[in-house]
């Protein structure tokens, strides 16, 4: 490991090999399975990429294509990072070991923030697309909180059995997802499209118009997820090879994915007509399915409206193992109660923080079922965009903190190109972010100024500082839990 001066002379005993997580039980296959399934496929075709279209328009497919390119640029520091640092706890570790603890314990709440908010708010799109399947079928309504309930206790029993259970499952899920995506593609292109084939998606006109700029957090928070690859450094084989190598697959797959399969949309309905398609069933969320319908026949509607929901649940249960990271190193470091780094003496999984974070589920889907917000206007936007704003800006702090890295450590001497990669990628950043805080009441609907603006958009500098708080507060109080901050491997 590499620490600076004062780590080196503060940092305590490691804590990993207490803590006994399942050793070489996943691979690059299993990391690329789970990292592609945080960002669910399917789900963004079918639940956001129709959004994204009725803002952006035609030139919706390339924001995936510019997020892929700056993320990328985002993942050549950061896998050049855990090279000469370790760490068992994702940005929250490597902003701790390049950035110092105040920053660092920042972060790591507003990680844990953000990663719960973004998988406790999808439960509200699964209960959508749980009851549109189950209602097709069988002709039965449920209330979405039912499905949902549901969901958590599934996520949970497979967080609780291992890692390696998961990828199995993941990796069934993320194939029939994207098999049936393709499926479309190849019956929207052989008929071509509604009015020829086009590539206007990718003008530069496009590119560079200002409604592509007002929906690029869109294609950015696409990705969500793909990062999380450190994490599993403990339970990885060979990780210094596995998790760069998964890093990059995610990336590559997950930007040519969605550019193409929103392409595809395009072609179905139109250039000159998508945008005010889309736009137009917005509430209805039945875009995709009427593309299918039409190009493919009722049976791939039927089988769809199946694979969304297991594209769904597969990014609910990366999104688990995750956040059950995070709580597990809070927790060793004494940050979180000692109680949530208990790890399960049978499948060597963290065991205790799985219930923390179902038991958050549950209280969150309860209290929206109990207020009767909507599942997907209320509830999935008012959870999600401030976790959305919170995972950018800590990318952006963890490509600052490479740039801090290797300026104080020299004669490490990495590739020419991590330095200006990491430079570029936090001013990508930094700008993206911007942009989804400047047009948040695009997706919440709220005019401009309003308070609901103002309180999502709040949330992660509110979180960071009272993280960074509480850690100047160990400093001076407790200086034995200040120094395991960011060390619980």
């Amino acid at each position: 490991m590499a620490f600076t001066k004062d780590e080196a002379t503060h940092a305590p005993p490691a804590a990993g090999p207490a803590a006994g997580l399942k050793k070489d039980a996943i691979g690059t296959r299993d990391i690329v399975f789970m990292l592609v399934s945080a960002a669910a496929p399917l789900t963004i075709v079918v639940g956001i990429a129709p959004l994204a279209i009725a803002v952006g328009g035609v030139g919706a497919p390339a924001i995936y294509a510019v997020a892929a390119l700056g993320l990328g640029l985002f993942a050549i520091g950061f896998m050049a990072l855990t090279r000469y640092v370790r760490s068992y706890s994702g940005f929250y570790g490597y902003i701790v070991k390049t950035l110092g603890r105040v920053a660092g314990l920042g972060a790591g709440l507003t990680a844990w923030m953000s990663y719960n908010g973004i998988q406790i708010g999808l439960y509200g799109l699964l209960g959508i697309q749980a009851n549109l399947g189950v209602r097709q079928f069988t002709g039965i309504e449920l209330p979405w909180w039912l499905y949902a309930m549901a969901a958590i206790a599934a996520v949970w029993v497979l967080g609780w059995v291992g890692i390696d259970v998961g990828a199995k499952v993941l990796a069934v899920l993320l194939t029939l997802e994207t098999l049936i995506v393709a499926v479309v593609a190849v019956a929207v292109l052989a008929r071509g499209g509604a009015g020829g084939i086009s590539f206007d998606s990718f003008s530069p006109d496009v590119v560079f118009s200002p409604a592509f700029a007002a929906v690029l957090t869109l294609g950015f928070s696409a990705f969500m997820g793909f990062e999380a690859g450190a994490l599993y450094r403990e339970e990885a084989r060979n990780p210094d090879r596995t998790i760069p190598r998964a890093t990059y697959i995610s990336i590559a797959f997950i930007g040519a994915f969605y550019a193409f399969a929103v392409w595809v949309i395009v072609q179905a309905f139109g250039a000159d007509a998508v945008q005010a398609f889309a736009a137009g069933h917005l509430d209805a969320g039945d875009t995709a399915y009427i593309m299918a319908g039409q190009y493919a026949g009722d049976w791939c509607v039927q089988l769809m409206s199946i694979l969304i929901v297991t594209s769904i649940f597969a990014s609910q249960l990366a999104f688990h193992n995750t956040i059950n990271r995070y709580t597990l190193s809070l927790g060793r470091e004494g940050i979180f109660p000692g109680w949530t780094a208990r790890v399960s003496p049978r499948f060597r999984t963290p065991s205790s923080a799985g219930v923390l974070q179902t038991l958050l589920a549950v209280v969150f889907v309860g209290a929206a079922a109990l207020l009767q917000l909507d599942p997907f206007s209320q509830f999935v936007i008012w959870m999600n965009s401030p976790g959305v704003i919170g995972i950018l800006v800590l990318q952006g702090l963890t490509s600052i903190g490479v740039v801090a890295y290797f300026l104080r450590n020299r004669q490490l001497r990495p590739a020419w190109y991590v330095v200006p990669s990491a430079i570029v990628a936090a001013v990508v950043m930094a700008t993206v972010a911007g942009l989804g805080i400047a047009n948040i009441q695009l997706l919440t609907g709220a005019a401009p100024g309003d308070p609901l603006n103002t309180i999502l958009i709040s949330v992660t500098p509110v979180v960071f500082t009272v993280g960074a708080l509480i850690a100047l507060w160990l400093r001076r109080a407790r200086p034995g839990t200040y120094a395991r901050i960011g060390h619980s491997e």
